[in-house]
C-alpha cells in the first residue's frame, strides 16, 4: 500500500479496483487519472461515523491531500473557534455558523487546480453581502470595508496576482460605502450598488456576474425581481429561527449553483477532471449540521448538484441521519449499494469506521520505529491494549520510538513515559496526551474517578464518597449520556465501557498523587459498597477491588473455597473477572505499595511458584489447592494485564495449573481442560480469555461437584 495512505482504510483509497473516493470523485487519489462514476445523477452524502480516536479527522485530511490541486477541495472542522460565535463587533443577527462555513468553504474551493483557473462565487457573494449589510447600520467603515472585501474576493475567477481582482474589489467596496447615507437603513442601497456593479462591463467575467445577479429573482415571493429577492433573504436571515434556516438553505444552494456554473459547457468540463469535494469534520456541530441538512433537503426535493461530500460524525447516530443507509467500510469496498429514498436523511450514506487490525498495528509500529529494537510482542500487545484505535496505536508507536531506547520495557512504561508530539512543545506522559484528545471538554477529573465503577449504582456510590456534593446523580447521568453521545461503547459490568479509555482513566487515577491515596480511596469505597451487598456477584466485584489494592489473599481464599462447590464455568468466569483488576504499580508480597516500577512486577514470580516456600496456607485448608489457586490467579492477572507483554513462561504455567485442577473436578474436567488449551494461546495472542460453555465437547459440569 502507498505510504501516503492510511492503514486499514483501503476501501476508501484503493485505485485498482477503484475505492469509494475514486468512484464518487471520478478521479484516482493522488493522480490526474479519471475513474468511472458509481453514481451519475444522485450522490450520497457520505458520513464516516465512530467514536473519538478512530481516525475520522485523519481520514478527511488524507482525502484532501489526495485531491488537492487536482480538483476543487475544501475542508472545515465544525469545532473550529471561527464557527463558535461572531467576530468582535459583528452583530449576531447577521452571523451564523453556516454562513461562516460557506465563506470558508468557498475560499478554499476557489483555488485554481491543474488545467483550470479559479472558481468565482458571485451568487454566494451577492447573498452574503445582502446578509452582512444588515449589520452595517453603525457605519463602521473599516469593519464594513474588511467584511465586504472578503466576500467580494469570492467573485473573481482570475488570479489575484494579475491585480484585476484587487482593483475591482476596491472599486466595488468604494461604491458600496458611498451608497450608504448617514441615516436610514443600508440593506437596500447596498443591494442596489452590488447589482449595479455586477451589471457593469462587457467582458466574459462581467457577463457571468450579470447572469449570477439575476439568480435571486427566483427567491420565494421575489416576483422575478432579484433586488427584492436579496432584500427578502437578508430579512429572513436577521429574523433568526426557521426564517434564518430558510435563508441559509438558499445560500448553500447559491454555493452549489456557482460550482455547477464552473463546470458548465464543453470547454469547462474538458478542463476539470473529477467532481469538487467538500469535507466536513465534526458534522454534528452547528456549522456542519446546517450544511448537511440543507444539502440533504435540496437533494430530496430534486435539486441536484455534483459535489462530493465526505463528513465525519462523532458517534453512530444523529437525528438528521435517521433514515440514512448504513454500511461498514468493508461493505463499500467495491460498491455502495446505495439508493436514495423519499426522506432527506435517506440521501445520506453512513459508513462506520472499524478499528484497525493486528496487522495494521504491526505495520504502523514498524514504520514509526524504524531503527529501534522493538520487542516482537509489542505490536500485538499494543493492539490488545488499544482495541485497534488508530490514535492510540499511533501515539503508542511514537512513544515506543522515543522511550524504548531509554529503557522502557512495557506498555505501561510507554504510557507513563514522556512523549513529544509537537516540536514546539515539551514532552509529557503519553496517557495524558491521549486523554486530552479522547476526553476534551471538561469533567475529566470526575470521569477519572468513575472509571473504577461498574454500573450506574456503583458510580452513584462512588460519586457520593469521592466527588463534590454538587456533582451528584445529575453529574453521573450527564457523564453516562455524554459517553453514549460521543460513540463510546457500553459494556456489562463497566461504567466506562471502552477498555482502552477505561485503562487510561484508571492510570490517571493512580497518578493523581504521589502516594496513590486517591486511587486507594476510590477502590476502598467500592470495596465497602459491594461489601454491604450479598450474593456471588457482589463478592466478585469486592474481590476485584481488593486485588486492585494489592490484596490477593481474599481472592485466593474465595476461589479456593468455591472451587469444589461451584459450576466450573461460573468459577472460571469469576476467576477472569477478579483477575481483571488493574495493576499500575508494584506491590510487595503482602500487597503493600512500593515504588518498584513496572520492572518489579511480582505476579510472574508468584505464578511460577517462586514464592511458594514463603507461604503458609491457613490451617484446615488443602495447601496444594491453596497454592495452586494462588499461582493460577496471579498467572491470569499477569497474562490479561493490557499494560504488560505476555510472559510465555507464565502462559505455560497457566496451562499446567488448569490441567492439574481438571483432575480435581471429574464432572468439570472437559471445561478446565479446554481452558488449559485455549487460555495460554489466547493470552499470548492478546485475545480475551473465553469461558468454555457448559455443553462444550458434550461433557459439561453437570452441576456442583
Amino acid at each position: 500500500m502507498d505510504d501516503r495512505r492510511l492503514h486499514g482504510r483501503e476501501p476508501l483509497f484503493d485505485t485498482e479496483p477503484p475505492g469509494l473516493a475514486s468512484r464518487l470523485v471520478g478521479l484516482r487519489p493522488h493522480q490526474l487519472r479519471s475513474c468511472p462514476y458509481e453514481h451519475d445523477a444522485d450522490l450520497p452524502f457520505v458520513v464516516f461515523a465512530g467514536g473519538r480516536g478512530l481516525g475520522k479527522s485523519a481520514l478527511l485530511d488524507e482525502v484532501r491531500a489526495a485531491y488537492q490541486g487536482h480538483t476543487p477541495v475544501a475542508l472545515i472542522d465544525g469545532e473550529e473557534p471561527q464557527f463558535a460565535g461572531p467576530p468582535p463587533e459583528r452583530p449576531g443577527e447577521v452571523w451564523s455558523p453556516v454562513a461562516q462555513a460557506l465563506t470558508t468553504v468557498a475560499e478554499q474551493l476557489a483555488e485554481p487546480v491543474t488545467g483550470a483557473r479559479r472558481i468565482g462565487f458571485p451568487r454566494l457573494a451577492s447573498g452574503l453581502l445582502a446578509v452582512a449589510a444588515g449589520g452595517w447600520g453603525d457605519r463602521d467603515v473599516p469593519r464594513i470595508r474588511q467584511e465586504a472585501e472578503r466576500i467580494l474576493l469570492l467573485n473573481d475567477s482570475r488570479s489575484f496576482l494579475d491585480g484585476f481582482a484587487g482593483r475591482w474589489v476596491s472599486k466595488v467596496v468604494a461604491k458600496l460605502i458611498a451608497s450608504m447615507s448617514n441615516t436610514g437603513p443600508v440593506v437596500e442601497p447596498i443591494i442596489e450598488a452590488t447589482l449595479e456593479s455586477f451589471s457593469e462591463g462587457v467582458s466574459p467575467t462581467h457577463r457571468r456576474l450579470r447572469r449570477a445577479a439575476t439568480w435571486y429573482r427566483d427567491y420565494p415571493n421575489a416576483g422575478g425581481n432579484p433586488k427584492l429577492g436579496l432584500i427578502l433573504l437578508s430579512g429572513h436571515f436577521r429574523a433568526g429561527g426557521d426564517s434564518r434556516t430558510h435563508a441559509e438553505r438558499h445560500l448553500v444552494r447559491a454555493l452549489l449553483a456557482d460550482l455547477d456554473d464552473a463546470y458548465a459547457g464543453v470547454v469547462q468540463r474538458s478542463r476539470r477532471v473529477g467532481r469538487p469535494v467538500i469535507l466536513i469534520d465534526n458534522v454534528q456541530e452547528p456549522a456542519g449540521r446546517g450544511l448537511l441538512e440543507c444539502v440533504l433537503r435540496d437533494r430530496a426535493d430534486g435539486i441536484r448538484d455534483q459535489v462530493v461530500f465526505f463528513s465525519a460524525l462523532r458517534g453512530h447516530t444523529h437525528p438528521a441521519l435517521r433514515n440514512a443507509a448504513r454500511r461498514t467500510l468493508t461493505e463499500v469496498t467495491r460498491t455502495t449499494g446505495w439508493e436514495p429514498g423519499a426522506s432527506p436523511s435517506s440521501r445520506a450514506l453512513l459508513v462506520s469506521l472499524p478499528p484497525l487490525k493486528p496487522d495494521d498495528t504491526l505495520h504502523i509500529v514498524g514504520a514509526v520505529c524504524r531503527g529501534v529494537d522493538v520487542p516482537p510482542q509489542l505490536p500485538h500487545a499494543t493492539h490488545r491494549l488499544t482495541g485497534g484505535s488508530p490514535l492510540g496505536i499511533t501515539l503508542l508507536a511514537e512513544s515506543a520510538r522515543q522511550n524504548l531506547p531509554r529503557g522502557a520495557a512495557s506498555l505501561g512504561a510507554l504510557l507513563t513515559g514522556d512523549v513529544t508530539v509537537h516540536d514546539d512543545h515539551d514532552g509529557r506522559p503519553a496517557y495524558q496526551e491521549l486523554l486530552d484528545r479522547l476526553v476534551p471538554g471538561g469533567r475529566l477529573d470526575e470521569l477519572t474517578v468513575l472509571a473504577a465503577a461498574h454500573d450506574r449504582t456503583s458510580a452513584l456510590a462512588l460519586a457520593r464518597d469521592r466527588l463534590p456534593d454538587d456533582f451528584g446523580a445529575a453529574g453521573v447521568l450527564g457523564l453516562e449520556e455524554r459517553l453514549a453521545a460521543e460513540g463510546w461503547p457500553s459494556a456489562p459490568g463497566q461504567f466506562v465501557g471502552d477498555p482502552f479509555l477505561r485503562t487510561l482513566l484508571l492510570l490517571r487515577l493512580h497518578h493523581l498523587d504521589a502516594g496513590h491515596a486517591q486511587w486507594q480511596a476510590a477502590h476502598r469505597a467500592l470495596v465497602d459498597h459491594y461489601g454491604e451487598q450479598g450474593g456471588a456477584d457482589a463478592a466478585r466485584y469486592r474481590l476485584h477491588h481488593e486485588l486492585a489494592l494489592g490484596k490477593a489473599d481474599f481472592a485466593v481464599a474465595h476461589l479456593r473455597d468455591t472451587f469444589t462447590g461451584t459450576d466450573v464455568g461460573t468459577w472460571l468466569s469469576a476467576l477472569v473477572f477478579i483477575a481483571s483488576a488493574p495493576y499500575y504499580h508494584a506491590h510487595d508480597p503482602e500487597g503493600r505499595d512500593f515504588d518498584g516500577g513496572h520492572d518489579h512486577d511480582h505476579r510472574a514470580a508468584v505464578a511460577l511458584g517462586r514464592t511458594d516456600a514463603e507461604q503458609r496456607p491457613p490451617q484446615g485448608v488443602d495447601p496444594v489447592l491453596h497454592l495452586r489457586v494462588r499461582r493460577l490467579l496471579h498467572a491470569v492477572w499477569q497474562l490479561t494485564d493490557p499494560l504488560v507483554l505476555p510472559d510465555a513462561k507464565v502462559a505455560e504455567r497457566l496451562r499446567f495449573e488448569l490441567e492439574q485442577l481438571s483432575n480435581l473436578r471429574p464432572s468439570g474436567t472437559a471445561l478446565l481442560w479446554r481452558a488449559s488449551r485455549d487460555w495460554p494461546t489466547d493470552a499470548l495472542a492478546g485475545r480475551t480469555l473465553r469461558i468454555p460453555g457448559d455443553g462444550e465437547d458434550g461433557d459439561g459440569d453437570g452441576g456442583r461437584g
